[in-house]
């Protein structure tokens, strides 16, 4: 009898038996809990200007789903805006939320797939992490993603990807993006040498 295996991504995998040990030894961590791990990964999609139009909406609920292999959730102004022609409750936006074995994925194609695609990319900026070290990432466009047909970019929209770290500080929040393969921006030379 054949004995089913169980699958694990990549960079899971990768995460539990060298980036962890790795971390915890490089910042002199005591308990493995208190290593920086991933938490959850939301893409996210702001419609503001296309608020009206029904193919924006369309689109960017397709490029949603298969980018991130899941139902996007629709989000809502919360308060009216007269200068901006929004009224509370209009659809402003969609979002989903990653968690697991998907986010590992999500993550993995964003680094090794969709980065190196960019047109004129140097490294992702070091100043988009919070004080709390969660990193977050704007693209332009979603023709980048090789889910998508030519057919499914049209119209164009950008996309929002916010990496929430659980972890002490920015800086090991950097240091586990970095482990993952993230390439960053190279750091300001010193203005006094």
């Amino acid at each position: 009898m054949a004995t089913a295996t169980t699958y694990q991504p990549r960079l899971k995998s990768q995460y539990l038996g060298e980036i962890r040990p790795q971390l915890k030894s490089e910042f002199g961590l005591k308990n493995l809990h208190q290593v920086p791990r991933l938490e959850k990964i939301v893409v996210g999609v702001g419609l503001g200007r296309g608020k009206d139009d029904k193919n924006l909406f369309a689109t960017a609920t397709n490029t949603l789903t298969k980018v991130t292999g899941q139902a996007p959730q629709v989000t809502t102004a919360r308060i009216s805006v007269a200068s901006f022609k929004l009224r509370a409750g209009q659809k402003i936006g969609l979002k989903t939320t990653l968690r697991g074995d998907r986010m590992y994925e999500f993550l993995d194609r964003l680094v090794n797939l969709v980065m190196p695609r960019l047109r004129d990319f140097r490294g992702a900026s070091r100043q988009s992490f919070d004080p709390a070290g969660n990193y977050s990432l704007g693209l332009r466009d979603q023709s980048v993603f090789p889910e998508l047909t030519f057919e499914e970019t049209n119209p164009a929209h950008g996309l929002q990807v916010t990496i929430v770290i659980e972890n002490n500080s920015p800086d090991q929040a950097r240091a586990l993006l970095e482990a993952f393969g993230f390439k960053f921006t190279k750091p300001p030379k010193d203005q006094g040498k």
